[in-house]
C-alpha cells in the first residue's frame, strides 16, 4: 500500500558536499525579480574527501546547483515575488521560504582548481551549504519551453 504525503518520513538527512563563496553577505545584495540577470562570480568549495567526484567535470560548461536555504525559515504557500503584485503559488516561484529549503540554480563553470569550481551566475549568499552539483543537460528545444506566470511579467519589468 502506497503512503499518503502527509504520512511521508524523511528520505534522508541532507548533508552539505561544500560551501559557495559568493560576493554576496546579505540577501538584499542578491538581484531579483523578473529578468534579472544573475553574473556574479562565485566559487564552489567542495570537501576534500569527495574530490574525486570531480573528475571530468571540467567539459561542461554549465552545472546545475543544488543548495540549501539555510537562513530562510518557515514556508509560505502564496508569495509575491519582488516587483509583482499579486501573489504566485511558491512552487511557480523563486521564493526562499518553501516546505523544503532547497534551490536550485544554473551556473557556467569557469574552471576548476582542484577542489574549487570558479563559476559565473551565482545566486546564493556567502557560506551557503552546497548539497549536490550536476551537469546541465537538456534536450528541450528553446521553442518549446514555457515560462508561465514570467512571460507576462516581462512586459511590466524593464
Amino acid at each position: 500500500m502506497k503512503r499518503a504525503p502527509q504520512d511521508a518520513q524523511p528520505l534522508f538527512t541532507p548533508r552539505a558536499i561544500g560551501v559557495a563563496r559568493t560576493p554576496y553577505e546579505e540577501t538584499a545584495e542578491i538581484p531579483k525579480g523578473p529578468g534579472t540577470k544573475h553574473e556574479a562570480d562565485g566559487t564552489l568549495v567542495i570537501l576534500p574527501e569527495l574530490e574525486a567526484g570531480l573528475t571530468d567535470i571540467e567539459g561542461f560548461s554549465h552545472l546545475f546547483v543544488l543548495w540549501a536555504f539555510d537562513r530562510s525559515q518557515g514556508f509560505e504557500l502564496l508569495v509575491q515575488p519582488p516587483g509583482e503584485d499579486v501573489p504566485h503559488g511558491v512552487f511557480a516561484t523563486r521564493f526562499p521560504r518553501r516546505p523544503n529549503p532547497i534551490a536550485l540554480t544554473v551556473v557556467e563553470l569557469l574552471r576548476r582548481d582542484g577542489t574549487s569550481l570558479h563559476v559565473r551566475g551565482v545566486d546564493m549568499l556567502d557560506g551557503t551549504p552546497i548539497l549536490d552539483i550536476k551537469p546541465y543537460l537538456s534536450s528541450i528545444p528553446a521553442e518549446t519551453l514555457r515560462r508561465g506566470w514570467l512571460e507576462h511579467a516581462k512586459g511590466r519589468h524593464p
